[in-house]
């Protein structure tokens, strides 16, 4: 704070005569909610008298962009250690097609959820907005998020689309419950249906999907068994796990809806360890439509969520956030692919 203002100026001397740190000067002048408003109007009004400009690439004036937008991955355990989920690997080439018809760079980078990803990217400068792919406990994950709307962090994200998920996009995954449910009850004439997957609010796109379920099966008078229901996470050994849990704890089921291919094609392992024949047996659904579900052994029957859509849909989501227009529709449709784990016929 005893520093002069010197001849060519610069963050410090607009600090001087703010009256406050450098640092609060960067965040005052990237439109960081976190300065009070005041304090952003005196920070600006003090940087136009002094014909103050920065790189492109650094903390800016609101008018300024990059046309920079960068894609966070975060991790998801994998059998094959990339521990990338292969539904968010399939989504990148639609992402990265979005952004260059719109003449805009792509960062890439992959995030473990325990670091401070949120806090890093509070002082980078290297892009406008972010896309966030993965996410693991919700209730963890929301108050990150918080913390980069009160930073002024532009970003889109894949999830679950409730009231208080602001710049997400995701796929009607009640609907797409209830679908997979129906197609249970009417091809294979199933009524004991399980499901894989939590279903709590901790991980909310499953829980929808597992909501849909129940209220397919109310509707054509069957009642859900919550002793149908283990929890999974997204990767083949928790589904051979929850697979596993399911048949040793005894209770009829002829179908298992899971909230995830990867998931289901883990329980279709446990099935065929248990000698349970699938279809005839146990009828099976999954969810994402990844490529290995066609090559599942019996191939498998699907949610496909429209990945195309979701790239085009979170950059259209992204960029309106930075440029303050109202968001797109967040919702997409799925659809039911049908393959040998229901039967073709």
């Amino acid at each position: 704070m005893g520093r002069s203002p010197t001849g060519r100026p610069t963050s410090f001397d607009i600090a001087y005569l703010a009256g406050v740190s450098q640092p609060t000067v960067s965040r005052a002048l990237r439109g960081d909610r976190s300065v009070s408003q005041a304090t952003r109007d005196k920070v600006e009004r003090i940087a136009r008298e002094l014909n103050y400009t920065v790189d492109k690439n650094a903390s800016s004036l609101r008018s300024q962009r990059s046309n920079t937008i960068a894609l966070l991955f975060f991790e998801d355990p994998t059998p094959d250690e990339s521990m990338i989920n292969p539904f968010f690997l399939a989504m990148l080439g639609s992402i990265t097609r979005a952004a260059a018809n719109r003449g805009l760079d792509l960062l890439i980078s992959f995030q473990r959820l325990e670091d401070d990803w949120h806090v890093r990217y509070q002082d980078s400068h290297r892009a406008d907005g972010l896309i966030l792919l993965g996410y693991g406990d919700w209730a963890i994950y929301a108050d990150r998020l918080e913390q980069l709307r009160r930073q002024g962090t532009h970003f889109a994200r894949w999830g679950s689309v409730t009231g208080e998920a602001e710049g997400t996009v995701g796929s009607d995954n009640f609907e797409a419950g209830r679908m997979a449910c129906e197609h249970l009850i009417a091809r294979r004439r199933r009524r004991r249906i399980a499901f894989l997957g939590h279903a709590d609010r901790h991980y909310p796109e499953f829980a929808s999907r597992y909501e849909g379920m129940c209220a397919a099966l109310r509707y054509a008078g069957f009642e859900p068994d919550p002793a149908l229901q283990h929890d999974a996470f997204t990767s083949e050994e928790a589904g051979y796990r929850a697979a596993q849990a399911l048949l040793a704890g005894g209770a009829e089921f002829d179908a298992i809806f899971a909230a995830s291919d990867l998931i289901a094609i883990g329980a279709l392992r446990a099935l065929a360890e248990a000698g349970r024949s699938v279809p005839e047996d146990v009828a099976v659904v999954g969810f994402d439509d990844i490529p290995a579900a066609s090559l599942a052994r019996p191939p498998l029957t699907t949610i496909q969520q429209d990945i195309r859509g979701a790239g085009e849909r979170l950059v259209e989501t992204l960029l309106a956030d930075i440029a303050g227009r109202t968001r797109p529709d967040p919702l997409l449709p799925t659809r039911l692919v049908v393959r040998g784990s229901t039967g073709t016929g």
